[in-house]
């Protein structure tokens, strides 16, 4: 693929898989609404709402732009820095937006309390299986062999980068699947994201400071837009450690904003709850009277 990739490096190449996986989720999204919905869901209830509908829209947008024609092309030919920008949209961003996607009641149909799938699901998704398996998997494809078959083979390539989008899938459920009891509470959230920000730090390290080629795969003669090797790794570390890490830093800080707002909110009602018990009204004076009845006769002297 390597020499192939040399000859012209825009070279427009159709990916069939990937077209396949996206008229799929459309077609899949379709049925549910059109099919589904209609038996599932209540008359008066909105099947699915306006942000789902953008969430999902955008999930599939960007799931497409990152796997087609030129990126995905341009990520495993030639920059490895690219296939970081590759990895990022499919771990930390494509996931998200299409759990958020899922209306729950679609989600209950699928997860069904009691059944055998539901309890698989519930232990796959659990913060420490699911942070644990993500983790080992992004790291897995760092290493030299595996980016090598994974340039090389197609069907690897592809059956790999499944693997990744399966265990963020997981790995997101815990902080924005559509099951509430599946989800971590806010404090234990904002934990778990700066967890995911820390392991990526290793490989990126590794890629900034390494001497020489660390992948040959990328080593080839023709550099794209004039970016070597050592830029190209370089780039791709800055991209795992910065730009990944400030994207979950970004969330974890929205959500500490949204926590902290959350808590004031209920303070300021229980105050004022409290202030009300503690209030003596008109009404109270009268009810209180009215209780006691008339005042005794006056006795007579």
């Amino acid at each position: 693929m390597g020499a192939l990739a040399a000859t012209d490096a825009w070279r427009f190449q159709f990916h069939p898989e990937v077209w396949l996986t996206v008229a799929l989720l459309i077609g899949l999204a379709v049925y549910v609404v059109r099919v589904v919905a209609p038996v599932a869901v209540p008359p008066g209830v909105a099947a699915v709402t306006k942000r789902q509908r953008l969430c999902f829209v955008a999930g599939v947008a960007l799931l497409w732009v990152s796997a087609d024609w030129p990126m995905h092309d341009i990520a495993e030919e030639y920059l490895y820095s690219v296939h970081m920008v590759q990895h990022l949209l499919i771990s930390f961003v494509v996931p998200p937006l299409l759990l958020m996607a899922v209306p729950e009641w679609l989600a209950r149909l699928i997860v069904v309390d009691g059944s055998r799938s539901a309890k698989v699901i519930r232990r796959l998704v659990h913060p420490l299986v699911a942070g644990v398996a993500f983790n080992a998997l992004q790291a897995l494809m760092h290493w030299n062999t595996v980016v090598e078959l994974s340039v090389r083979s197609g069907p690897f390539h592809y059956a790999m980068h499944l693997l990744m989008f399966a265990s963020a899938l997981a790995m997101w459920t815990p902080v924005v699947g559509p099951l509430r009891e599946l989800h971590l509470s806010e404090p234990a959230k904002m934990v778990y994201l700066f967890a995911m920000s820390i392991i990526p730090t290793v490989p990126a390290a590794w890629l900034t400071f390494a001497e020489g080629s660390v992948y040959p795969v990328y080593d080839h003669a023709q550099r794209l837009f004039g970016i070597s090797v050592a830029a190209d790794q370089q780039a791709a570390g800055a991209i795992m450690k910065v730009l990944g890490g400030f994207y979950l830093w970004t969330l974890i800080a929205i959500r500490f904003f949204r926590f902290s707002a959350a808590q004031r909110r209920a303070d300021a009602e229980d105050r004022r709850l409290r202030v009300l018990a503690n209030t003596l009204t008109t009404a109270d004076v009268e009810a209180e009277f009215e209780r006691l009845g008339p005042p005794p006769p006056e006795p007579r002297l």
